[in-house]
């Protein structure tokens, strides 16, 4: 069943390595490369968004390819907490 108030991020949203059609929602300058779950859940911690982490999901375009999502409330649209937690990783990573 949905989680209500809840937005799912999945690592290939944020993704520099991946296009457009294989599923990135943000523009590449802005995307981090290979994200992984443990960097999407630090970053959503620190941004105060209360990240659950489901490790066993595929992402439907990538169903062979199990890599996990995170699931964070719901307190803007998908696209500008995207970048938000890319600005975060990249901050972590530096």
């Amino acid at each position: 069943m949905k989680d209500r108030g809840k937005l799912v991020i999945w690592p290939a949203y944020i993704d520099k390595t991946k296009s457009r059609s294989d599923g990135r929602i943000i523009s590449r300058k802005s995307s981090v490369e290979s994200p992984t779950l443990n960097e999407i859940n630090l970053a959503a911690k620190k941004l105060g968004l209360n990240p659950e982490v489901e490790a066993d999901k595929a992402y439907p375009r990538s169903w062979w390819e199990k890599s996990g999502r995170v699931l964070i409330d719901n307190t803007a649209t998908k696209t500008h907490l995207s970048r938000r937690i890319c600005s975060a990783i990249k901050e972590m990573r530096s």
